[in-house]
């Protein structure tokens, strides 16, 4: 293998990468979310809500957002009604994030919109955005790659990796998660 080719992370350039919003606006944003969202130290959700809204998010009504929820860039987070985010969820809006209405976030969740390209000498950045349907459920310390698409009401089990798109009403769980069940929902009574 001493002829096999080589990582070579001298040649990484993310150069073409576009944040969505200058240096300034981005080096704001870096304090106020270490201030006010990551902190563990302000217990307002409203303030939080706020605070992305300010910051170009699109956030629905009655979202709940627990403290140390990490958010690379809020301009690039899309979140419907009655949503709540659990404490330590970290939000890599790289790209864009989509959450539907009545979704679910829980504590140490990980939605990552990018990787690199493991093919590649230079190690390249790939993006891909996430989108979670209406009702989706993202257990504790579950991860949701790049790109996936989890279909209205899934679930991702505690400790997952979701690396594929899930099918509406699915339970997944492992890693790599595997559908593992159906989801059912009572009739209200």
């Amino acid at each position: 293998m001493a002829d096999a080719p080589k990582v070579q992370l001298a040649r990484y350039d993310n150069s073409n990468y576009d944040p969505g919003a200058g240096a300034v606006k981005r080096s704001i944003w870096f304090l106020v979310n270490a201030l006010f969202i990551h902190t563990k130290l302000h217990p307002s959700s409203g303030l939080r809500v706020a605070l992305l809204r300010l910051f170009g998010a699109k956030i629905g009504q009655g979202v709940v957002i627990k403290p140390g929820v990490n958010v690379k860039y809020p301009w690039r987070l899309v979140i419907g009604d009655h949503v709540w985010i659990g404490e330590d969820a970290w939000l890599d809006s790289i790209v864009t994030i989509t959450v539907g209405s009545n979704c679910c976030i829980s504590q140490g969740a990980y939605l990552c919109t990018g990787n690199h390209d493991w093919t590649d000498p230079a190690f390249g950045l790939r993006l891909a955005s996430i989108t979670l349907e209406d009702g989706v459920w993202v257990g504790a310390k579950a991860l949701v790659g790049p790109g996936v698409i989890m279909r209205s009401h899934s679930i991702a089990a505690a400790g997952s990796v979701i690396s594929k798109d899930t099918q509406a009403y699915g339970i997944y769980r492992g890693n790599p998660a595997e559908k593992v069940g159906e989801r059912k929902i009572r009739p209200d009574a």
